[in-house]
Formats: C-alpha cells, structure tokens, sequence
C-alpha cells in the first residue's frame, strides 16, 4: 500500500456533488459587488451572527450534544430552528457526530482528527464525506423521539432558507447576500476552527487523552467555545470558560435566560476539576500512555536488541534472556552496555517526559506505568518477529 493510499481514500470518499451549495454560498458573497453594501445589511450580518453563534455554542453543542442544561419544548424548538438556521445540517446530525467525537477523540476513528487525517479534512473535508452523511439516531435517540426534531432533521434547510428570505425581504439583495450569506459563511468556519484549529493551537490546562486545547481568540469569535480543553475535561458543563478571565458569552447569555426560568438546572464543573485535582478516567489515562510511550522507539530498541542477541549467539556469549534484559529495564540497569547498545529507557525517564507532555495531574504515575508497561509489551512484540 502506498504512503498516500489513506489520503486518497479520503479524497475518494467525498461527495463532490454535495461540496457544490457550499462553495456557491461562498462565491455568493462577491454578489456583494453589485448588491452594494449597506449600513443595515452590516447591522444584519453582525446580528445573525451573534444571534446564530449562540444557537450553535448553546444549541447544537451545549444541549443537543451534551445536556448541559434543561429547558421546555418550546425553547428546545426554537433552538434546533435558530441552530439550523446556520445550515450546518440537523441538531439530530450535529449532535450525533459530536457525541461519536467524545467517544473516540484523536484516535483513528474520531470523525475530523487533524492528528489522523490532517488540517483540511477536519476542518470541512469530513462533512461531505459519505461515510459520515447519515444520522446515527441510536446516539441522539433522546431527542430522536421528539416529532417535531425529526421533521427539522428531514428538513434541515428549510430554518436557513426561512431565514434567507426574510434577509431579502427586510433589506433586498445587500440584505441576502451580505446580511445572510455573509454571515453564514463566518459562521462556518468559526465553528470549523473548533474541531481543527482547537485541536492543534493553543494551551492544554488539563489531560484529556486528546489534542484539544484552550484558545482565547477562538472563544471570542465562537462566544466562549474556543475554551475547548476546558470542555473535554468536563464534557457536560453549560460553562466553558473556568476561569473569570475565560469570556464565555453563550454561559452569560444562558445564565441570564435562566434567571428568567427559560433555562434551568445548569450544569456546573465539580470543584475538584476547576482545582484540576480530579482522578482521571481509564480511557484517559490509556490514550494519554500510549501518547507517551509513541515518544520512545520500541521498534529501534526491539532491533537493536535482536542484533545484540545474534552477534552473541556467534560469539558463544552468554546474554540474560529477553525476560530478564526488559525486567532490569524497570531498576534503571542496562543489560547490554557491554555490547554498545542504547540504554533501555527507564521508567524514571518516561517520568521526566510526561512531565514535560502534560498539564498538571493527580493521574500522572498512573499514565507513566501504563506507558511504561505498553512500551515493553511494545518491545517484545517487535522481538517476536524477528524470531
């Protein structure tokens, strides 16, 4: 198989036919070029965005995907209709690959991983492809029960074409193209930036087993969701930004419908993790191990080690067995110093390096002994094919 084959299946996997709408919404906006640009259509833009941001941080995300709060009916309606007023398909499909997401972050099948399929594909290349098109409604079966979400789901434009009509009525042609396409287009690729840019810049504060990060200047363009470290270690918090400093309008705006009991039973991050004081989970600590032990060469120590083992053999030396030379790994001794060979690393050593990974965690040992043991079990594996 060629170095490039997973790419080109990737490249083969997109529906062309579907990436049309979407380019011609961008290729709308230089419409502005004969619509004009007016003062009230820029009011429009602005508005929708601020207005549909919400939606999509409070809406597709915060309720839809993690049941962050409670509301009635009603405002669930009108937040699944404001959500797909941005036409970035149904609360039903968001909300279902979102969750798919969490479940398996980074790893080889998370849906839009920069780390596995590059910057492009999980910024919108994953949306047009096919294996991702359907709706898995076992997912997202709590809120598949309701008819009226299902109806949107079936007719997940009609919100964002409501909405496009309205523009043209209120303001004409500057208020289509500039105040609804616009808009729409921005709203893309702030809410992209998420799932690729907050996967590759930005500061970790907790270990979450992933690459997700918190960025200040994407929380502001997405009204608090750019604090997505934040939220990976405490999935189901209506508020992302944990500290004061951490602007989070969509937290502000909910707090301030709640006092007015549209929204109710916020949910809220326990102490413990705000002190980043909380035990991690086991797939955490698991994916952050195998994360560590990928930073030391199990594949060129296996090597080594079988080619110090042949040229024994010819020298009718005595070596101690493989049990025994991986077994002295964990004292710090180094078996096969004798031979010149590279030192076995220690499991002192995979400490100092997930100290210099990670942020701060009680879990830390915890993710070092597992690294440490995946490393070795990594070298013997490697041993056993080479005899």
């Amino acid at each position: 198989m060629s170095p490039n084959s997973a790419v080109d299946d990737q490249h083969d996997d997109i529906m062309y036919p579907s990436v049309l709408p979407f380019l011609l919404v961008h290729l709308g906006c230089f419409a502005a070029i004969w619509s004009g640009i007016t003062w009230q259509a820029v009011a429009i833009c602005v508005s929708l965005y601020c207005v549909r941001m919400f939606a999509i941080g409070a809406g597709y995300h915060r309720y839809f995907s993690h049941r962050a709060f409670a509301t009635s009916r009603a405002f669930q309606f009108i937040l699944a209709c404001l959500a797909q007023s941005s036409a970035q398909k149904s609360v039903l499909w968001w909300a279902a690959k979102h969750r798919h997401h969490h479940l398996h972050s980074d790893t080889e099948t998370d849906v839009h991983s920069p780390r596995h399929r590059g910057f492009l594909y999980s910024h919108l290349g994953w949306i047009f492809s096919r294996r991702h098109d359907g709706t898995d409604l076992v997912k997202i079966a709590d809120f598949a029960a309701y008819p009226e979400l299902m109806w949107l789901h079936r007719l997940e434009l009609l919100p964002a074409f409501t909405l496009a009509a309205l523009c043209f009525l209120v303001a004409g042609w500057s208020g289509l193209v500039v105040g609804f396409l616009w808009s729409t287009v921005l709203l893309y690729h702030a809410t992209f930036c998420i799932n690729s840019l907050a996967h590759v810049h930005g500061r970790k504060r907790y270990v979450t087993g992933d690459d997700s990060r918190n960025n200040w200047l994407l929380a502001l363009f997405t009204l608090g969701e750019g604090w997505h470290n934040n939220h990976h270690a405490y999935q189901s918090s209506v508020r992302q930004g944990f500290r004061w400093w951490e602007v989070d309008v969509t937290y502000y705006t909910l707090k301030v419908l709640s006092w007015i009991g549209i929204v109710w039973n916020m949910k809220a991050p326990p102490e413990q993790v705000l002190r980043n004081e909380q035990p991690l989970g086991a797939r955490v600590i698991k994916r952050a191990a195998h994360e560590l032990a990928g930073r030391f060469d199990a594949q060129t120590l296996a090597h080594a080690i079988s080619s110090a083992r042949r040229r024994a053999d010819l020298a009718q030396l005595q070596l101690p067995s493989l049990h025994d030379i991986l077994d002295r790994a964990h004292d710090g001794v180094d078996a096969l110093t004798h031979l010149h060979l590279p030192k076995i690393p220690t499991r002192e050593e995979f400490l100092a390096e997930a100290k210099a990974m990670f942020a701060r965690t009680r879990s830390l040992n915890e993710i070092v002994d597992h690294a440490y043991e995946h490393f070795l079990a990594s070298v013997r594996a490697q041993l056993a094919l080479t005899t």
